[in-house]
Parts: C-alpha cells; structure tokens; sequence
C-alpha cells in the first residue's frame, strides 16, 4: 500500500469515527429534546391565548407575588399570606406545601409575570415526560422510552390539570410518581443485582460501614440480619426519603396518594420477589421522608383546629360520593360540578383503557420485559385506580386516613399517566425500523388532537380582573383578593370581609359590622357609612410584622383589618393583650383605652413549629450520615 493510499485510509477511518460520534450523540440528546419539544408544544395554546385561569389559578399567582415580597422583607420561609380576604390576610403558606409557591416567586423575580404561568406549566410538563423516560428506561429501548415520556405529557389527565384545574402543585405529581416506581422497581429491571430473598443468606458482611451485630458475630442469621440491613439503608432507600419528603412538600394530597401507592407497590413487589427487603426499604424511606418534611406537615396537622379546614372536604362540590365517574346530581349547586364531572371521566375512562390495552397488546407482541416483578406492579396501577372511582370502594375512601382529604376520586388518575404512557409505547413502538416513521406520525396526530382538545374545551378564558395584569394592578393598589375558606378562623365568614377597609377602625361595639352592600356581594367600606367612629393607618409594616401608634378620643375597640390567629402576638402600650370578643367577618377587635396608644402584631413561633423543624433536623441528619456510611462502603467494596 503506498503512501497515499494510507492517507486516504486514514482519512476514511476518522471520518467514520466522526459519524460514529455524531450518532451516539444524537441517540445521547434526541430522546431529551423530543421531550422538550412536546412539552412546548402542549403549551401553546397559553402561548397564543395567555394563560389558562383554571380553578386554582389566582390561588396559585398570589402565593407567588406574596412570597416574593416576603423574601424581599428578609422573610424566608414567610407563614401569612397578607394580600388574600382584601388584605386582612390568612395563614395559607402554614397549611399549603411550599416547593410550588417557592418556585413561582423565585421565577417571578427571574422573568416577567405575564410569562409565568406558561414557563410553569412548561416545566412541569417537561419534567413529567422526563421522569417517565427515565422510569421506562430502565427496561425499554430509547424508541419506547421516548415515546413513553411524550406520551405522558397528552395522558389527558395532565392537561386537564394544567388548563382545567391550573393545580400547578398537584401536576409536580408526573414527577414525583414515575422517579418513586422507579426507585422502588430499580432491583427488579433486567441485570440489575438480586435483592437477597427469604431464606437466602445474601452478602457477606462488609468490611466497614454499619454493623447491626457486630464484627465477632459470625453466625449465618447475624450475617443475614446484617446484609438485609444494609440494604434496607442503601441509596435507594435514601432517595426513596427524598422523593416522598418533595412529593408533601409539593401537595398534600400527592403526599397522601404516593405514601399509599408505595405502600401498595412495594407489597406487591415483596410478594412477587418473596422478599421483606422491599418492604423495610420503604418503611425505612417512609419514616426518613416523612421526618424531612416534618417542618411543613407538623404545623399544618396541628394548627388545623385553628382554622375551618373542614370547608376543604365539607362543600357539596368536594365531597368524595358526588365525584364518582359519571354522576349526575339535580342539586343546582352541582351543575357546573357535573360539567367538569363528564369531562374527566371520559378522560379517566380513555387512559385506564388504553393502559389496560397496552399491557394487552405487549403481552401479545412479546414486548414487555423478561422481568415480570417489574411490569406487574405497574400493570395492576391502572385497575386499582379505576375500582376507587365507583360507589363500591366507598368504605375504601371512609377506612383510610386522610383519603376523604383527596376531595375527588379521580385524582388518583396523576398515578395513572406514567403507567399508561409506558404501556401505549411498549404496545405500539415496531421493531422494524420501515415502520418507526409511521407509527411516530401517527402519534404526533394523536398528540396534536389533544392539544387541540385543550385549545378548544379545557381553557379558561381570564375575567379581566383575574387576568396577571388584573391581578398585579389589584396587588399594587393594596385592593386585595377574596379569601379562602378553610383557612378562615373557626365560625368566621369569609364573605363578611368588606373592600377598602382602614388598617384600624375605632369602635364602640366590637361586633358592629364595618362594610355595607347587597348581601349575595362583597360588601364595601367608605367613610360616608359611619360605621367607623376614627381610623388610624399603620405606622411600620411588613408582611409578619405590623405597629400602630395613635391617640384615642375615648375608649373602645380597634377592628383591626387583620384576621385572628394565635400564633400573631399582640401587645398594647408594651402589655401583652389577652382575650378579644369574636367577629363573624374573623377580624381582631383589640380593646383599648382613652389616650395615646402602640400597637404592635408580630408573627411568632408556636411550639408546634418548633417541633417540626427539630424533627426534620434529626432526619436531615440521620439522611446525611446514612449517606456518608453507605459512599464509605461501596468504597470499601470497590477497594
């Protein structure tokens, strides 16, 4: 061979290798990208029409402009919300979760507000496809995968939460749901390493790390003890913690449903595996995770007796028996309850059905993988979902604690999106590379067509005062939102509360009522009324801090516009103010005297808060120790 002849072969070799690279490359970021793509996609009807003003929307955009300002205070994990009930405020960041309301404010000071809700819902939405990917990925080819995590994305379900409902907490559940099966099935994928099963002796002990008996115990149990012990303490456990510790503190009612479906997943996989290691792995993440997020859920258990948590569950429209699939109700409070009723349980219908047909057609083509303690728990997901959506399961909703608090039945169709959208890939993905492009244009149409059905019967149109900018203007103005009932003192309405109340308003009878109007209205405040014999403004303020100095022309009582709760401290003229005379619209009413008065209503720390953050103390740091022992064994083992 002469010299130029090795030239070109040279050439012709890094050529090739340059092919090579480019390929693995776009096999590396094309699954990922084809994600993104269609997150953006489901998103553009709020790119062409604004955001979608779905149930929970203004909820949701206040929590993000209140706890932006609280930051902006120096309030870092801020418990009051003081723009809701027309500024007079309630508790709502102790009772609501706070990762979402987190990232609303920390994206509302990176990008202009009227993007916000798209950008949200985006990721939201990108994170749903990328945890099912990865979820289906531990058995499936990239194709599948990739479908997969597209397909979870138009499951119905997650639109219907986006532009339906705007319940951006609880869409964090196509997340939280796919990255929980996978960390609990992560031992039952093809070449994974067996988990020891009952009776087996498993590993031998290792050479450093936790010693449940002993470096002298050598007897065959001690050694069986310990390597399930070290499992039961492994990183999957760890992450398991983490994973249900975000899903509380994202929504309560996810935290609900995924503490019940890892119990229920993980009994299902102990049996299959006929192995306890699965069960101790989730005990064990259960108590860690929930201990992590104790500083959130302690406060909000035990203040709930301070607040009328029970119109959360108690309103006809919340109630778990006017919610099964497909009722209909002749109480006319219910009409616009059973519209949205039908909407999603032909969408609950449609995605069970396509579930249970996907595990039917892969089963028939052979493409479910060889390790059935994988699939089967999935599998059974869709067909327990469906039997809690009918009357039957009823004693299922009333036996289980905190199951009436879920409010519908067919939420727990959020657990039901990665199963189907795994299914639907695995059943029509072809193994023939001809087919590949027609099957990938079929379900861009399918797509297509739900993103269409949003476009046209799930959005929201915006009133103009529920619009960002309405809602900003309102914001900016002081005026205030209506607020929200459960979190309104116990026999308070929130109804009662007028617009345009003084910081403080002297009266003589503390339960005169301030505002004025037609009874089915808000009612309004102005001078001209007299119902307030002087009014005083506030001399400091910040969102948990508020100070009054005025001189009274006699005595009587101030109605402050604030709303009562015990973890606000009050002191007059330096004195700690003791009882108060209850107001049906849940305003303080401060008895004080002739005179020149200071007032001052500070935030404080109850026990119960107290409580919870030692708690999560304690599990943060039992988390990081139980990671630091498990990175110095497998250092051990690789050594």
């Amino acid at each position: 061979m002469n010299d130029q002849e090795i030239g070109n072969s040279e050439q012709g070799s890094g050529a090739g290798d340059t092919r090579s690279e480019y390929r693995l490359a776009w096999r590396r970021y094309a699954g990922p990208v084809l994600v993104l793509l269609s997150a953006a996609f489901a998103v553009i009807p709020e790119m062409l029409r604004g955001p979608s003003c779905g149930h929970d929307f203004d909820f949701h955009l206040v929590s993000w402009i209140d706890a932006l300002h609280s930051w902006r205070q120096g309030i870092l994990y801020p418990h009051w919300t003081p723009t809701p009930n027309f500024t007079a405020g309630e508790p709502r960041f102790v009772f609501y979760p706070p990762l979402t309301w987190m990232l609303g404010a920390f994206l509302g000071a990176l990008i202009p507000w009227r993007f916000l809700p798209q950008v949200i819902v985006f990721l939201l939405l990108a994170a749903t496809g990328m945890a099912t990917r990865a979820l289906a990925r531990q058995v499936f080819n990239e194709g599948v995968a990739t479908l997969a995590g597209c397909a979870a994305i138009f499951s119905g379900y997650a639109l219907f939460t986006a532009y339906e409902r705007s319940a951006f907490a609880e869409m964090t559940g196509g997340f939280w749901v796919p990255v929980m099966l996978m960390l609990v099935l992560r031992d039952f994928r093809p070449g994974a390493s067996p988990i020891p099963e009952a009776g087996a002796p498993g590993p031998g002990p290792p050479q450093t790390g936790l010693r449940l008996w002993g470096t002298s115990l050598a007897s065959e149990a001690g050694e069986r003890a310990r390597a399930w012990f070290d499992v039961s303490f492994d990183r999957t456990a760890l992450q398991l913690a983490l994973v249900i510790a975000g899903a509380w503190l994202s929504n309560a009612p996810l935290g609900v449903m995924l503490s019940y479906l890892l119990a229920g997943v993980t009994l299902v996989a102990a049996l299959l595996a006929r192995s306890w290691i699965p069960v101790l792995r989730a005990a064990v993440a259960a108590v860690l995770g929930l201990g992590l997020a104790a500083f959130f859920w302690i406060p909000a258990a035990w203040e709930q007796r301070w607040v009328e948590i029970r119109q959360a569950v108690d309103d006809p429209g919340l109630l778990i028996e006017n919610s099964w699939l497909f009722a209909r109700h002749h109480d006319p409070r219910l009409e616009l309850h059973d519209i949205e009723l039908i909407r999603v349980s032909a969408i609950a219908v449609t995605m069970v059905l396509v579930a249970l047909a996907g595990v039917g057609m892969s089963w028939w083509r052979r493409t479910l993988p060889p390790e059935r303690r994988w699939w089967i728990p999935i599998a059974i997901i869709p067909v327990a979902v469906i039997c809690l959506q009918f009357p039957a399961s009823d004693f299922i909703w009333n036996a289980l604690p905190k199951m009436r608090f879920l409010q519908f039945p067919w939420r727990w169709l959020v657990v039901v999106e990665a199963p189907m959208a795994i299914f639907f890939a695995s059943a029509v993905w072809p193994g023939k590379r001809a087919w590949r492009v027609v099957v990938a244009a079929v379900c861009c149409a399918a797509f297509a067509t739900a993103t269409a059905f949003a476009f046209v019967s799930l959005f929201q149109g915006c009133d103009e005062e529920d619009q960002v900018n309405g809602v900003l203007r309102d914001y900016s103005s002081g005026d205030g939102v209506a607020g929200t009932d459960e979190y309104a003192p116990p026999g308070a309405d929130d109804s009662l509360v007028p617009t345009g109340l003084p910081f403080a308003c002297l009266v003589t009878d503390p339960t005169d009522t301030l505002g004025k109007g037609d009874p089915d209205m808000t009612p309004e405040w102005n001078p001209d009324q007299g119902s307030c014999e002087a009014t005083f403004a506030e001399s400091g303020r910040t969102s948990e801090h508020h100070r009054l100095t005025a001189n009274l022309p006699h005595a009587g009582y101030l109605v402050l516009r604030l709303r009562s709760y015990p973890a606000w401290r009050l002191s007059l003229n330096g004195r700690a103010v003791g009882s108060m005379p209850s107001r049906q619209d849940g305003l303080m009413a401060v008895p004080v005297p002739r005179g020149p008065v200071e007032l001052t209503a500070d935030w404080t720390t109850t026990p119960d808060v107290l409580v919870g953050r030692v708690v999560s103390s304690v599990a943060l740091a039992l988390i990081t120790l139980l990671w630091l022992l498990e990175r110095r064994r497998i250092r051990a083992r690789l050594s």
